[in-house]
């Protein structure tokens, strides 16, 4: 019988070609990954049991990758089976689950990154969400942090990394001044993007997104996606600082979360203090396609529990 082991309810990892519970889970303390923060990964979700653009994470897994002169023995259908059967054997019918490749470890005394052999790590746990349901429902309060985002010209930011400490400071920010995140600027002006998500703002019925100096996330994407078929005006370009200040409605993207709707901005209203028209619709629209199996990829063959009962659902 395919009975859910109870120790992977919290999540399954894939290491050294195995999979374990993810608290068993283990990377080596000299992985350049770890002491150099030299490595990528990737994303995705899955909702109800079947993964949201699962080709599209990978894709762009292996050209992050590829930026940074990295190398995996896997390819793109193998990565493909290593996730799913992380989801399979969690038992989770919605799940966060993320694919990282590392340098890996050098050779004693070199400092020479081509000597390291390239490690694949995955993982899946429980769904994760930026904002809570109250949050969703009515808002985020956000502010426009202080903290300057490192800029392109020194790390990428459309090669997903871990050079997280300006948006963490930005994540301090926000707390401290009773919010929930906070919005990087990249020194000239304009606004860029926070910690794990991208930024939309609505004003006359336009959709814009900043177009440099951030992540390009599949959630923003999508948004773009939907608004094409929703006949919706949607552009990438510079957005100011003072935009978003006089904007209509403001949401943000995120695999964490899908669209979460921004209700105050360093402390004032945005638009009506509540979720616009444009973002509900947009928010709607994201996860009912997703549950109609819109660029899904379903989870088969879930294990059961020992009681009898079908998979986790979170």
């Amino acid at each position: 019988m395919n009975v859910l082991d109870p120790r992977n309810n919290h999540g399954v990892a894939y290491v050294d070609d195995a999979y374990m519970p993810v608290h068993e889970a283990r990377m080596p303390l000299l992985d350049r990954g770890f002491v150099r923060s030299d490595a990528t990964y990737d994303v995705a979700h899955v909702w109800k049991g079947s993964f949201f653009r699962l080709d599209d994470h990978i894709d762009r897994f292996f050209s992050s990758m590829h930026a940074l002169r990295m190398a995996l023995p896997h390819s793109h259908e193998e990565i493909a089976a290593i996730l799913i059967e992380c989801v399979r054997l969690s038992g989770l019918r919605d799940a966060y689950v993320q694919m990282t490749c590392t340098r890996g470890v050098p050779p004693p005394s070199s400092r020479d990154p081509r000597d390291c052999s390239n490690r694949f790590y995955a993982f899946a746990t429980p769904f994760v969400w930026i904002a809570n349901d109250t949050q969703r429902r009515d808002g985020l309060p956000m502010v426009l942090s202080s903290v300057t985002r490192i800029p392109p010209e020194s790390v990428d930011p459309r090669i997903k990394n871990f050079h997280w400490l300006d948006l963490t400071m930005g994540i301090f920010e926000a707390y401290d001044r009773q919010a929930i995140v906070a919005l990087l600027h990249d020194g000239h002006g304009n606004v860029t993007e926070g910690a794990g998500f991208n930024v939309f703002v609505v004003k006359n019925g336009v959709l814009s997104s900043p177009a440099r100096g951030v992540f390009e996330g599949m959630t923003r994407r999508t948004v773009s996606e939907l608004c094409v078929l929703l006949e919706l005006p949607c552009e990438f370009r510079l957005v100011r600082v003072l935009e978003m200040l006089d904007a209509d409605e403001i949401f943000l993207t995120s695999t964490a979360g899908g669209i979460m709707p921004v209700c105050l901005l360093d402390g004032r209203p945005v638009g009506t203090g509540m979720p616009g028209p444009i973002t509900a619709l947009l928010m709607s629209e994201y996860w009912a396609r997703q549950e109609q199996g819109w660029l899904g990829t379903p989870v088969t063959n879930y294990p059961i529990n020992a009681n009898g009962n079908g998979a986790c659902t979170s």
